[in-house]
């Protein structure tokens, strides 16, 4: 009983933040009973579970970055109750949007890699301009969607320089639109050596994440208004040391980038079957090791081994170049036969933005693709230091 008795309090965590005065909260609550004593803090209630504190920068003492100051507050509005089932509210999440919080901390390391190999020595070009501060302007000189802004943001970061960015990142650019035919898409801001040294790897990541953004967009587009209300994924054909940046451009064009790597799912392709022996070995051995977290996807070439793959416990079935006809016949088929069977059915094989209406139908889980982001052209984009 002496815990319903306790205050609720507010965890002030500073981060940093554009205006230097914005305090993340996190919030947790022990009780509903008793009220919060006063202080000289003010609280805005955005939902109610999730708080937002403004106050100066001065207004909270912390003795190092990683020690929070539990300060008692005063609320706006009553505490939201706490559920029946426990004494405490969950920690507040803040929702977002921002496919850039996807990426691992490795992607910088990686961008370390790349300016590496376009600078192994010395930066000849780079001794003429000199560190003279410049600015220049990132220009659309094709259609398509912007994608790899953190990419583009961190190449320059490690060269000394800052970008501001006039288009979200998923936002379409049209040149023909504008004067002059190009779209002055982002600034560039520093030394004139640090800005020249970023450049081409900036552009080519740029123009790269854009591309395949910009088609996985346009076939998403096709599947929606052929009525299909699946996924839309593409493979793992993707280029070797780059699928980072291949796979977050499908995200941004709204496609599912299907699995990461070999380790995020298995699929069990011919190859694998022909090797163990039958499809109901390969799934019985690939599920003895996988454990209840990995989903296993077998791939076949006809209704029979789509049976015997779903009666093995298979968890995705892909059905392997079928005609559009053949999978809609095949699909329906399964999933009036397996009734009260969980799995998933893929289509995948030849697919692309010319044909895939064709293998439209909502019996059908998944459409995968490689066209989305194999051979996919780039969008074109130039950097030009202002004088």
């Amino acid at each position: 009983m002496a815990a319903r008795n306790k205050k609720p309090h507010l965890t002030l965590l500073r981060t940093p933040a554009p205006t230097g005065n914005l305090i993340r909260v996190i919030t947790r609550f022990t009780t509903r009973t008793s009220p919060p004593q006063p202080s000289n803090i003010s609280l805005c209630r955005q939902t109610p579970h999730l708080l937002a504190v403004l106050a100066p920068a001065t207004s909270t003492s912390v003795s190092h970055p990683l020690t929070p100051t539990i300060l008692p507050v005063k609320f706006a509005a009553p505490a939201p109750p706490v559920p029946r089932s426990s004494s405490l509210i969950p920690v507040a999440i803040m929702a977002t949007d921002n496919k850039a919080h996807l990426l691992p901390p490795s992607y910088k390391t990686q961008i370390t890699a790349w300016l590496a190999e376009d600078t192994p020595t010395f930066d000849y070009a780079g001794f003429v301009v000199g560190e003279v501060p410049r600015r220049a302007t990132l220009l659309a000189k094709s259609p398509g969607i912007l994608a790899g802004v953190p990419f583009f943001t961190e190449v320059f970061a490690q060269t000394g320089c800052s970008v501001e960015w006039h288009h979200a990142e998923g936002a379409p650019l049209d040149p023909s639109s504008s004067p002059g035919g190009k779209v002055q898409v982002a600034t560039v801001a520093g030394p004139a050596r640090g800005i020249l040294l970023g450049e081409r790897v900036a552009l080519n990541t740029l123009a790269r994440c854009s591309g395949v953004a910009t088609q996985s967009r346009r076939v998403v587009s096709l599947v929606r208004g052929a009525g299909y209300a699946g996924v839309l994924a593409g493979t793992r054909k993707t280029t070797p040391g780059f699928r980072l940046v291949e796979k977050y451009g499908m995200l941004v064009g709204g496609a599912d980038g299907h699995r990461m790597d070999l380790s995020a799912m298995v699929m069990l392709k011919d190859n694998h079957v022909w090797s163990r022996g039958s499809i109901t070995d390969a799934v019985r051995a690939a599920k003895a090791v996988a454990g209840f977290s990995v989903k296993v996807e077998v791939e076949v070439q006809s209704e029979e081994e789509a049976d015997e793959a779903i009666a093995a416990g298979a968890d995705v079935v892909m059905l392997d170049n079928f005609t559009g006809d053949g999978v809609r016949a095949a699909a329906r088929s399964l999933k009036e036969r397996w009734a009260g069977r969980s799995f998933l059915l893929e289509v995948s094989g030849g697919l692309t933005g010319d044909n895939v209406e064709a293998y439209v139908c909502n019996d059908v889980d998944i459409i995968s693709t490689s066209s989305i982001h194999q051979g996919v052209p780039h969008v074109d984009f130039s950097l030009k230091i202002e004088h």
